[in-house]
């Protein structure tokens, strides 16, 4: 069984944007993530060792907020993966898919093909 035949004389695309933001996508997911922890280890220490009881609920507060925007990152950093390697396999080479005659036409056959018509059209059968 051949699944992958690719067609003679087809190559790939030229690389384009997908390949250079694949590249950068460790780098903008730490970058993402570092900022906000940051942020948040800046705000605590601004605040000092004890702070007061409403202080602290809105450090906790920020605490959850930068939670919030680091997940949020990392699934727009996931969905960017997911498309750069959708575009980089559509730009790929091309496939053999369905390499043979349909059995109906605008102007249908009085006789069916013979055997060797349908090996001469169908080259990839199971």
């Amino acid at each position: 069984m051949h699944w992958f035949n690719k067609l003679p004389h087809t190559k790939r695309a030229v690389n384009g944007f997908e390949w250079m933001l694949w590249k950068r996508l460790p780098l903008i997911t730490w970058t993402g993530t570092f900022l906000p922890l940051a942020m948040l280890a800046l705000v605590y220490l601004l605040h000092g060792e004890s702070p007061e009881p409403s202080t602290a609920r809105w450090l906790l507060m920020m605490a959850y907020i930068a939670v919030g925007v680091i997940l949020f990152h990392w699934s727009m950093v996931i969905t960017l993966a997911v498309g750069c390697l959708i575009v980089m396999a559509m730009k790929g080479p091309a496939y053999v898919a369905d390499g043979y005659l349909l059995p109906h036409s605008d102007q249908p056959r009085k006789i069916f093909e013979t055997i060797a018509e349908a090996k001469a059209h169908r080259p990839f059968t199971f």
